[in-house]
């Protein structure tokens, strides 16, 4: 998402370094920017690598007069799997994330937008047999709204979910008892309202330095050392911050730090 910012050259280069350091899960949405991202993605790494998963979502559009509306309906889904498909220039998706829009934070559906989710999710297994869709996965979810889904396959749950900010622990369980993946969003904290920053706490601040690690790498390794199910998805548009982030799956917390930051719950 940070990627929409900034100089598009740069962008370009943050994405192919990304590629070079072995990254292969990108997360996008089309309605990222809108359309830049994915137009970024596809200047930057087209024609895609076969290892190269692209990992879109749908379930809101952008709007003239605020930034993100919710499109939740069934048809809505599939007209913005086409819009990322054609973005993005390739025929397939390796994920698919429903971006449910029930709770706060972001937008709330309202009127005829409140979509049950098995509507949905029957629309998207459409598109996962005609073969546009790899896998589907979820965003945004409560455990019995993933419980719903299980019978439909789901490879994966994003929701909001970070060392200081947990309230999603039963999900995450529900999700290592299924063998799906966990993709923490915001996991170094936001800048919105009432998420604090990772990075910014000084029991994070004080481990990193005692590790002589950056404090977002602490805060990115206790996410990869909680849950052996976890994607990190951590957004930059800086090459220095991607080296460090890459350099995260060769962290380990040592016992101390592991134990301070389990407090912070």
């Amino acid at each position: 998402m940070q990627l929409e910012h900034g100089d598009p050259a740069d962008a370009v280069k943050v994405l192919q370094r990304a590629v070079e350091l072995g990254v292969d899960h990108l997360d996008t949405a089309q309605f990222y920017g809108p359309g830049t991202v994915n137009s970024l993605i596809k200047t930057a790494l087209h024609p895609y690598a076969d290892s190269l998963r692209l990992v879109t979502k749908v379930g809101a559009v952008t709007h003239p007069t605020e930034r993100l509306v919710a499109a939740q309906k069934p048809a809505e889904l599939r007209a913005q799997v086409e819009e990322n498909l054609r973005a993005l220039g390739t025929d397939h998706l390796a994920v698919v994330n429903l971006r449910r829009a029930d709770m706060t934070p972001g937008i709330v559906a309202t009127g005829e937008q409140a979509v049950d989710l098995d509507s949905q999710l029957a629309e998207l297994i459409t598109l996962r047999d005609a073969g546009k869709i790899g896998g589907i996965g979820l965003s945004h979810v409560s455990l019995a709204q993933l419980r719903q889904a299980l019978p439909a396959g789901i490879v994966c749950v994003q929701n909001l979910y970070n060392v200081l900010t947990r309230g999603h622990e039963d999900v995450l369980a529900e999700c290592a008892a299924h063998g799906i993946a966990w993709v923490p969003f915001f996991p170094l904290g936001s800048a919105f309202d009432g998420f604090p920053s990772v990075g910014g706490h000084p029991v994070v601040a004080d481990q990193a330095e005692r590790l002589g690690i950056t404090p977002a790498q602490a805060g990115l390794a206790w996410l990869l050392g909680h849950s052996p199910h976890t994607l990190l998805i951590p957004g930059t548009r800086d090459l220095g911050h991607l080296a460090d982030n890459v350099a995260v799956a060769r962290i380990e917390l040592d016992p101390e730090a592991t134990a301070a930051l389990d407090a912070l719950s």
